[in-house]
C-alpha cells in the first residue's frame, strides 16, 4: 500500500493567485517571512504580500538571511526568531531555497526537542501544525517545493546536504501559491538552471521503480509543460503564459517526485552541489544526459521509458533531447566547465564517490549503483566521456 498526496492542501494558480493569502485562517495572524536575500524586497514583491497580508489584518516579520542554497546556521538563527514572534503562519517565498528553509525552521520550530539536522532524519517522529501552518509562494519554477515532502538543508561544515522529509506528507505546505508575475524578474540563468532542475525531477520520477500511476501523470504532464515552455521563458522573460506553464510544470514534477522518488542524477548533482558551490539546478543540468546515457545502457525498463518521453514531445532519442535542449540554453557540457580545478577532484575522489552512494536519491535509481557505477558516473560528468 502507498499514501499518495497530489500537492498542498490548497492551490491557487495565475495572475492574481497572491490574492489568496487574505483568506488564511488564522487566530493570531502573523505571518514568518522567509526569503533568499533581499531580492524580492528590491524588486516590490515583498510588498506585494505584504499589503494583502495587512488588508486582511496580519501582522509579519521577515527573515531575508537564507543563503541561495540554505545553511543550517540560517535556519536555526530563524527558529530562534519565530520562537520570539510565534507566528500561526510562516510563509516561504521565493525560490526553492527559501521555501525549504521555511520548511526546515518549521519543523524545528514546531519540534524544540530537535537540536540538529540528523535528528529530524527518518524515522524521526515530527509534530506538526500544532504552532503553526505553511504557505508557499514560488518566484521560480524548479524545486516544486511548494508540493514537496521534503527540504533540502546543507551543512556547509560537513559538505553535505540533508533531505528533511516525512514521508507521510505532513511536510507538505497547506497552502501553495503559483503566480505568474512574481516569476518575471528571475535572471535567464537562474530561469535555465530552475527549468532544468524540473525537467530532471520529471524524468528521473518517471523511469525510477517506485514509479506509479498517480506519479506518473504528474511526471509526464510536467515534462511536455516544461520541455516546451523552458526556451520560451528564456528567450521572453515577460511571457506570462510560458512562465505560469514552467510554474505549473516545475509544481507537478514536485508532485511527481513526492510520490516515488528520484535518482542518479540528483545523487551526482547533490555530490558535486555541497562539495563545491554548483547550483543545483545548473548541477543536475550537467548531470542529466550522463543519467540518461548510464541508465538507459543498463536497464531495459528505463530505456523504453526514455523513449517514451521523448515520444511526449515528438522526439525519439531522450539524451540526444537533452543535448540539444542544453545548447539552446547554453548549459556546460561538463562539470569540468565548473570544477576547473581537476587537482582537487581527484584529491576529492574517494569522498564523492561515497557521498553519491549515501545521497538520499541514489537508492531510487533504476540501476542499482555501487562503487564501480559511482566512480563511472562522476568521470563521466566530470570529463565528458
Amino acid at each position: 500500500m502507498r499514501q499518495i498526496k497530489l500537492g498542498a492542501d490548497k492551490m491557487y494558480f495565475g495572475e492574481g493567485a497572491v490574492n489568496a493569502l487574505a483568506d488564511l485562517p488564522a487566530e493570531q495572524k502573523r505571518a514568518y517571512i522567509v526569503m533568499s536575500g533581499t531580492i524580492q524586497e528590491e524588486l516590490g514583491q515583498l510588498k506585494v504580500v505584504t499589503d494583502v497580508l495587512e488588508s486582511a489584518g496580519f501582522s509579519w516579520k521577515s527573515n531575508t538571511n537564507v543563503e541561495p542554497e540554505p545553511c543550517w546556521e540560517s535556519v536555526r538563527r530563524g527558529v530562534e526568531e519565530m520562537r520570539e514572534f510565534e507566528p500561526d503562519w510562516v510563509i516561504g517565498f521565493g525560490g526553492g531555497s527559501a521555501m525549504d528553509a521555511a520548511k526546515a525552521m518549521w519543523v524545528f520550530y514546531e519540534n524544540p526537542e530537535y537540536k540538529t539536522l540528523e535528528e529530524v532524519m527518518p524515522p524521526a517522529p515530527l509534530v506538526l501544525r500544532k504552532k503553526a501552518r505553511v504557505c508557499c509562494i514560488t518566484t521560480s519554477a524548479g524545486t516544486g517545493s511548494e508540493c514537496t515532502r521534503a527540504a533540502l538543508i546543507k551543512d556547509p561544515v560537513q559538505k553535505k546536504k540533508y533531505s528533511v522529509r516525512e514521508y507521510t506528507g505532513k511536510l507538505i505546505p497547506d497552502v501553495a501559491i503559483l503566480d505568474p508575475v512574481f516569476s518575471v524578474t528571475m535572471p535567464r540563468r537562474g530561469t535555465v538552471g530552475c527549468g532544468m532542475d524540473a525537467l530532471t525531477h520529471a524524468i528521473e520520477s518517471y523511469v525510477t521503480p517506485l514509479a506509479n500511476p498517480f506519479s506518473d501523470a504528474q511526471a509526464i504532464g510536467a515534462w511536455v509543460y516544461g520541455y516546451r515552455a523552458l526556451p520560451i521563458c528564456a528567450a521572453e522573460p515577460d511571457n506570462l503564459e510560458a512562465r505560469g506553464d514552467m510554474l505549473a510544470a516545475s509544481c507537478l514534477a514536485g508532485i511527481s517526485f513526492s510520490n516515488c522518488a528520484l535518482g542518479i542524477c540528483h545523487g551526482v548533482a547533490h555530490t558535486f552541489g555541497a562539495s563545491y558551490g554548483i547550483p543545483h539546478g545548473l548541477a543536475n543540468a550537467v548531470v542529466l544526459p550522463y543519467s540518461i546515457s548510464f541508465n538507459a545502457a543498463h536497464d531495459a525498463r528505463a530505456r523504453e521509458r526514455y523513449e517514451e518521453l521523448a515520444g511526449f514531445v515528438g522526439r525519439s532519442d531522450l539524451e540526444q533531447t537533452i543535448i540539444d535542449l542544453r545548447k539552446r540554453l547554453d548549459v556546460p557540457k561538463t562539470m569540468r566547465e565548473l570544477v576547473p580545478d581537476e587537482e582537487a577532484f581527484r584529491s576529492d575522489f574517494d569522498t564523492l564517490v561515497q557521498k553519491v552512494l549515501t545521497d538520499v536519491a541514489t537508492p531510487a535509481n533504476p540501476v542499482e549503483i555501487n562503487a564501480d557505477y559511482a566512480n563511472e558516473m562522476l568521470r563521466r560528468v566530470y570529463y565528458g566521456e
